[in-house]
């Protein structure tokens, strides 16, 4: 346990922040699955719509230091050849 009131508070700041943290990593991912929802479900058009709301969620969660840049980088670039094999297809 934290012995100064400087560390205490430090303390209970993490927790708030750590709270807050996994709130926006919770939300980021529901928004990759609205997209592979999409894509499970074979409509391309709604994959794309979804994709698009998907990417400023992302990128500004590495900015938050939520996610790791090229964490999100490789789920977008994923995500996006399925959508476009899906509209080839």
């Amino acid at each position: 346990m934290a012995n100064s009131p400087q560390a205490r508070k430090r303390a209970r700041l993490n927790e708030i922040q750590r709270k807050h943290n996994a709130g926006q990593r919770s939300r980021a991912r529901t928004f990759i699955k609205k997209v592979e929802t999409e894509l499970n479900k074979g409509n391309a058009e709604g994959a794309r719509a979804a994709f698009r709301e998907m990417e400023p969620v992302l990128d500004s969660s590495v900015n938050k230091g939520i996610f790791a840049k090229n964490k999100v980088a490789r789920h977008k670039s994923r995500l996006n050849a399925r959508i476009k094999a899906l509209q080839s297809a």
